[in-house]
């Protein structure tokens, strides 16, 4: 009777909530756990992260032993602490992108303020304008509330604003949030235009909907003129919601982000955070605050430009001279990222199944169609460059032309490589 028993609920069906059905997972961080499984060498464009050798870890590892001995490892408050929220309001002050103490909400990463601004804003069936191709975590986010997505496309000036009416009145429906990624665009590494960050703000007051501002990046421009964010254009705007994050200017094991919104709706904030995890790591806050006190961010990122533009251009360089015109890429005046559009008879080629091939040659990217909400793009591909050496670059781009080279030849021959 008991072993019947226990059979029974083993066969139980689980009472599971229908958002379930929206939790689409994310093909980025899986790679992660995909490559790791990996036996032999794999050159990794895949993850969008800074290269080892970009982390601090001396100063790290000097100021870790001061916060160790004067901070506390009990809870924090769920703002953020105080150290940190001035040390990065008194930096963030000679940037593009000020702001002030009661606008800052410390969070666990960017994607926990990608989190909480769809917690806050959408309900199941609300409409929310994505870009395309986009970061798919973020649209993934919306989608776990409930929201239907509407794509929008992209071109080198970033997100298309202009297109924006046509495509809500085709849906029959004003957005509730517009999710945009404005400056070197994960994974197009294209930048909105000042033009087009104006029409986008004019838009969202038209129709009262909110603009989750993901920027990752923006302190990472290594070429052209800054320009200013869309919080510095539309200062005190309640429609905004913007998400940074130290995980790509310094490390994303920090899990250490910030989101800046109106005061009015930062205990809303605090209260959502609160039913996540109740406060960020304390000990990590207190080495990232000692760290920029100390002037280190300033020579950080100094660093990180002069380094990330060379990886960039010699991986464009690798790219010319052992692909040719098999392939088109992007130009990004920042950030990590390369898209890279398959020609010719290449582009015949699903990236789906060249990400196989290439992974059994030794190199790992993220296909098109994993960038999209809709799984577009299966000609286009990322690259990230900002993690790889330039001699370990060329070498992945080698190992990614023979994969090329084994599906065009499959292709031809009508089978499978």
């Amino acid at each position: 009777m008991i072993t019947d028993h226990f059979a029974t609920r083993s066969h139980a069906t689980l009472p599971l909530a229908d958002r379930t059905a929206d939790l689409v997972g994310s093909v980025i961080d899986s790679s992660t756990s995909l490559l790791a499984s990996q036996t032999h060498d794999i050159v990794r464009f895949a993850m969008g992260s800074p290269a080892d050798e970009a982390v601090p870890l001396e100063e790290f590892r000097d100021i870790a032993s001061q916060v160790m001995d004067h901070s506390s490892l009990t809870y924090g408050a769920t703002e953020g602490e105080p150290v940190l929220l001035k040390a990065l309001v008194d930096y963030l002050a000679g940037t593009s992108d000020p702001t002030d103490e009661d606008r800052i909400t410390i969070t666990s990463g960017g994607m926990q303020g990608l989190d909480l601004a769809c917690k806050l804003f959408i309900n199941p069936g609300d409409l929310v304008i994505v870009e395309s191709p986009t970061y798919t975590n973020g649209s993934a986010t919306a989608l776990s509330y409930g929201a239907e997505l509407l794509e929008a496309p992209t071109d080198g000036n970033g997100l298309v604003v202009e297109a924006l009416p046509e495509l809500v009145a085709a849906a029959g429906r004003l957005p509730k949030a517009i999710y945009t990624i404005p400056n070197f665009q994960n994974p197009s590494g294209t930048t909105m235009s000042l033009a087009r960050r104006h029409q986008l703000l004019e838009l969202a007051h038209e129709w009262n909907s909110v603009i989750i501002d993901d920027d990752p990046y923006g302190l990472l421009r290594f070429q052209g003129e800054d320009l200013p964010s869309l919080q510095a254009l539309s200062p005190g705007d309640p429609l905004l919601f913007s998400v940074r994050t130290f995980s790509k200017i310094l490390a994303p094991g920090l899990r250490l982000g910030w989101v800046d919104t109106d005061p009015a709706l930062r205990q809303l904030v605090i209260n959502a955070k609160q039913a996540m995890d109740t406060c960020t790591n304390v000990p990590a806050q207190h080495l990232v605050a000692e760290f920029i006190r100390r002037g280190g961010l300033d020579n950080h990122l100094a660093g990180l430009r002069t380094e990330y533009k060379r990886r960039k251009d010699s991986m464009q360089e690798s790219l010319r001279r052992k692909l040719g015109d098999r392939v088109t890429t992007t130009d990004p005046e920042g950030g990590f990222f390369l898209w890279l559009t398959l020609q010719g008879e290449d582009a015949r080629i699903s990236t789906g199944k060249l990400f196989e091939t290439a992974l059994a040659e030794g190199v790992a990217f993220i296909p098109g169609p994993a960038l999209s909400a809709s799984g577009k793009f299966d000609d286009a591909l990322r690259l990230c460059f900002a993690s790889t050496t330039p001699d370990r670059a060329e070498e992945g781009i080698i190992r990614l032309r023979r994969a090329m080279d084994r599906e065009l030849a499959a292709l031809k021959a009508g089978a499978p490589a």
